[in-house]
Formats: structure tokens, C-alpha cells, sequence
């Protein structure tokens, strides 16, 4: 598990790992509403990680799993 931070940046999601220094925007997420966010989510550089689903809310942070 990896601690992830999403922010907007430019009306998109953006995905920073700090352990990595990796920023890259979230290109699909698997749940997509105001009040479910996250599930499978796929990010610029092709990398698919998992979240449990959280209120779409940013900034935040979350634990994470690169599939």
C-alpha cells in the first residue's frame, strides 16, 4: 500500500505519489460520482491502481494498491 494524494490541477484529477515523485493525470476511474469516487484507476503513464471508493472530495489522501 502506497499513501496517494489527488488534487485538481487544470479541471483534472492529477495523481501524486511523493515515495516516487510521480504526478501524472487520472485518466479512468471505475466510480465517478459526488459521493463514490475511486475503484480502479488508471493514470497518464498507463499504471492501474486501486482505491477504496471515498466522497469526491479534493485534496486527499489515500492508501492505494498498484495492480
Amino acid at each position: 500500500m502506497a499513501k496517494i494524494m489527488f488534487n485538481f490541477r487544470n479541471d483534472k484529477v492529477m495523481f501524486y505519489l511523493a515515495k516516487k515523485d510521480l504526478e501524472e493525470p487520472v485518466v479512468t476511474v471505475e466510480f465517478d460520482t459526488d459521493e463514490k469516487w475511486g475503484g480502479k484507476i488508471e493514470i497518464g503513464n498507463g499504471e492501474i491502481w486501486e482505491v477504496e471508493p471515498i466522497a469526491k472530495k479534493f485534496p486527499v489522501e489515500v492508501n492505494a494498491k498498484k495492480l
